[in-house]
């Protein structure tokens, strides 16, 4: 199977030193903005955004609305007043900064014979600029976007966690659909890029910098120049290149990545994609919502409560699938259902992170399983969430195309 690549994009396809750019970046935008909003003020508000942005944990919060619920307030200006600048910022003053950054011809290379060889290709920058900003930098490096097949660029617009958050990566894989063929990060920073990557399990090819050396838990699967990439993963064992989902970061990391995804999905979706069907034996897509609320709000909550509460218990076994004709899923509504997903979810992620590391191990006996741990369940639920989101990925593909490139 080709491999998918998850490359970034500052300094590994795109020469752009942060230490040149970010200065007058800010200078500029600054600058731009002063006829509504004093400069020092501006900057300062962009900053605590940009962080709101980097700390956002909510699944149904993208990183824009996390950025402007902290921007607008301390920048004191209206949305409808910022937004046609920076509209015109981004149109005609951004451009300037492209002497600033230029372009890697090996990485242009690289691409071209990726592309040859039919792998799969996603811009996976960090999300904390809107989606112009990146298509620009992407012709910046002769990478036009229109010319090349990346399958998915993450913005702020659509996405809600950053690097170096595991489930950074983990959402890029649920908008995928979790797919079966090799996942590998490349970069060029060892906590943003490879740590991530590697924390939840991919594998990850680092390109690295003299003096720099991998610390713990940053350990890159390969060290390498971007010419080697490609020959690197020809000669590369399946094995080497397999993805491991099977730590706590991982599964928390998928938790919070399915409501996430089905979050940036689902908001251009027209009324009838909510409810159409496939083929007439394939769930809808607001069905498969209601199964993924309540899985967790009637199965996983209630069982880890348990698990936590007595010792050892005795845990039931529960036909889910029947619940779809039952509770007339298909009559509910598809948006309601989902807000009623991420919230329950939500109440589920907290909980498994507020554990001690011996809870995880506590003992329980399954209906089905037989003897278990809590860590096995939630293992269970994160492989769920993968299939589930295999199925929704097939759905968009045939339903709304449109959504998945978003």
């Amino acid at each position: 199977m080709s491999p998918i690549l998850l490359l970034d994009l500052d300094d590994t396809l795109l020469q752009n030193n942060v230490d040149d750019f970010l200065p007058q970046y800010l200078g500029a935008f600054s600058k731009h903005t002063s006829v509504c909003i004093e400069p020092q003020q501006f900057i300062k508000a962009l900053l605590a955004g940009t962080q709101a942005m980097t700390d956002n944990r909510c699944s149904g919060r993208t990183l824009k609305e996390s950025f402007e619920t902290t921007f607008y307030p301390l920048a004191g200006v209206e949305a409808s007043v910022f937004e046609p600048l920076a509209d015109q910022f981004y149109a005609e003053i951004f451009p300037r900064l492209r002497p600033l950054t230029k372009p890697i011809p090996q990485s242009i290379q690289m691409i071209q014979a990726a592309v040859e060889r039919g792998y799969r290709l996603v811009i996976a920058t960090n999300p904390l600029f809107p989606r112009t900003a990146i298509l620009q930098r992407l012709a910046w490096a002769n990478l036009p976007p229109d010319q090349y097949p990346f399958e998915v660029i993450t913005s702020y617009e659509t996405f809600h966690f950053t690097k170096p958050a595991a489930e950074y990566y983990a959402e890029i894989l649920a908008r995928l659909g979790w797919p079966a063929e090799p996942v590998i990060v490349v970069g060029d920073d060892l906590e943003r890029d490879i740590s991530a990557g590697r924390q939840l399990g991919l594998p990850a090819y680092w390109l690295g910098k003299p003096g720099l050396e991998p610390v713990n838990g940053s350990a890159p699967t390969q060290t390498g120049t971007i010419e080697d990439l490609i020959p690197w993963l020809e000669q590369a064992s399946p094995q080497l290149l397999q993805a491991e989902y099977n730590n706590t970061v991982a599964w928390l990391a998928i938790l919070r990545s399915t409501p996430a995804a089905l979050d940036g999905f689902c908001r251009s979706l027209g009324d009838f994609d909510w409810t159409a069907r496939a083929h007439p034996d394939e769930w809808s897509l607001t069905e498969i919502l209601c199964h993924l609320r309540d899985v967790d709000r009637d199965v996983n909550l209630p069982r880890m409560r348990k698990l936590l509460a007595e010792t050892n218990p005795f845990l039931s076994g529960e036909d889910t699938d029947r619940w779809a004709e039952v509770r007339k899923y298909c009559l509910q509504d598809g948006a309601e259902s989902l807000r009623q997903f991420v919230a329950v979810r939500e109440e589920l992620v907290n909980l498994l992170e507020s554990l001690a590391a011996a809870d995880w191990q506590r003992p329980a006996r399954h209906a089905i399983f037989g003897p278990t741990r809590l860590q096995e369940l939630v293992s269970i639920i994160a492989a769920h969430d993968r299939v589930h989101m295999e199925q929704v990925y097939r759905y968009l593909q045939q339903m709304a195309p449109a959504t998945l490139s978003l």
